[in-house]
């Protein structure tokens, strides 16, 4: 069951590959959505900003571990793309363990001191025990996204895109039930809240795990001598790293936005972590046709096919901007409603309202720069496309805290406008310089 896309018609290619990521990554924000939504009008404002509060602490971990697995899935896909696929096995055994290890960690140390990283949040007092309490329990789910990531990311290297999809959308369905049972019938509100999306995160790294072993034996390794192999590690830590440092830094960034965010008082955070919630199921398409446009180029590259590569950018672009537009026109349009879903009150459900009113004209830049980014890391550029996230996300913060005063809480959203401009302007050059200056490396190279 594998998927080969260096042949056959590239925009079919990349729209069957794409639609179940974006599937995918929809069902895995429809986790945090329920939690939200649940416990936003069963228990009230309060609440929804105490899980608010943690979100972007709790990011900085998964954005790390999709950050690095992306680097993975490129790597795979090259692999692949080389007719190496024995390889992914490498790739899988040697990063489920590696992963596996570190994040269990992390989330250990990350339970441990959940009180002191809130205070340094400067997390409102009258949020502060329900969000720590959210965030602890969360951190056990960590070390299984890791694992589940891993496998999905070598699966995508295979151009197999749905069996993610199929194992989020059972736990999707756990995910929904059991914060119904815990929340709205129990009453144990956020803590509920956090044992369900916990238990789900676990029950679909299970699914995924037991679907990669069942249909590719090519993927199948025993635990034991010889199942960490060092060059792969090497390999792929110079294809994870750049992403991953990225993420980590734009989590980071993120941190000390939060911080700043949370000066504009609680409902300023309710309302603009609910519009972030929003806006970032409405941003998946953009997204995941980045990740789509990487795949397919990354494969393409391996075969040695770099017009085709070239091909996959220029019609992933054009799909890209149509859907971008699209997107602003449901936001202008429904972004107030979908708000008021979390049980806002209307003071807050006017803030997030103006907070997509300032940002949804900017959605085509931010698709074109996922464009751009999903051919640079298809190529093998990662450290590149890492470095322009990375100035953008400074360029980000300094508007923040400059422009502040002129624009009140919404400076939140023509910073982040602005750093997207900035981005574009960056990815543009770098395109430019790989296909018509430079003559880059071939595919052995690459790889």
């Amino acid at each position: 069951m594998k998927y080969d896309m260096t042949q056959g018609n590239l925009t079919k290619a990349l729209i069957s590959f794409t639609v179940p990521l974006i599937l995918s990554s929809l069902l895995q924000q429809i986790f945090n959505w329920v939690d939200a939504f649940i416990v936003g009008n069963v228990e009230g404002e309060l609440s929804l900003a105490a899980i608010g509060a943690t979100t972007i602490i709790y990011n900085l971990f998964v954005m790390v571990i999709t950050g690095f697995t992306a680097g993975l899935a490129v790597l795979s896909a090259q692999w692949y793309g080389k007719g190496a696929p024995e390889r992914l096995k490498e790739i899988l055994s040697s990063f489920t363990v590696l992963l596996g290890v570190v994040f269990l960690t992390a989330a250990i140390l990350g339970a441990f001191f959940t009180e002191q990283i809130l205070r340094l949040l400067d997390t409102p007092a009258n949020i502060f025990t329900e969000a720590q309490e959210y965030l602890q329990i969360l951190f056990i789910g960590v070390p299984f996204l890791a694992v589940y990531n891993t496998y999905s990311a070598v699966l995508r290297g295979l151009g197999d895109s749905k069996a993610p999809f199929f194992a989020i959308l059972v736990c999707s369905v756990a995910n929904g039930l059991l914060d119904l049972l815990l929340v709205a019938v129990m009453g144990y509100g956020v803590v509920g809240a956090a044992v369900a999306t916990a238990a789900s995160q676990c029950a679909m790294t299970v699914v995924v795990v037991v679907y990669a072993v069942r249909h590719y034996p090519i993927l199948r390794f025993r635990f034991g001598k010889g199942m960490i192999s060092k060059s792969v590690l090497r390999q792929g830590s110079g294809f994870g790293a750049p992403p991953a440092i990225q993420s980590a830094t734009n989590s980071f960034g993120n941190i000390l936005l939060q911080r700043f965010m949370n000066g504009f008082g609680e409902k300023t955070v309710a309302a603009i972590t609910t519009a972030y919630r929003v806006d970032s199921v409405i941003l998946l398409p953009i997204i995941n046709l980045g990740s789509g446009i990487a795949t397919v180029v990354a494969q393409n590259i391996g075969a040695g096919q770099e017009d085709r590569a070239k091909k996959t950018l220029k019609i992933g672009l054009v799909m890209v901007f149509s859907v971008s537009v699209c997107l602003t026109v449901v936001v202008l349009l429904f972004g107030e409603s979908l708000i008021a879903m979390f049980g806002l009150t209307r003071a807050s459900v006017e803030i997030g309202s103006s907070f997509f009113h300032a940002i949804a004209s900017c959605y085509f830049v931010y698709g074109l720069s996922m464009a751009l980014r999903g051919y640079l890391e298809g190529i093998g550029d990662m450290l590149f496309s890492g470095a322009a996230a990375i100035s953008a996300l400074a360029v980000r913060i300094a508007a923040s805290y400059v422009f502040a005063a002129p624009f009140g809480n919404m400076v939140i959203a023509y910073a982040e406008a602005f750093s997207w401009i900035v981005l574009l302007a960056i990815y543009i050059c770098r395109v430019v310089y790989k296909i018509c200056v430079k003559n880059r490396p071939g595919p052995a190279e690459s790889v």
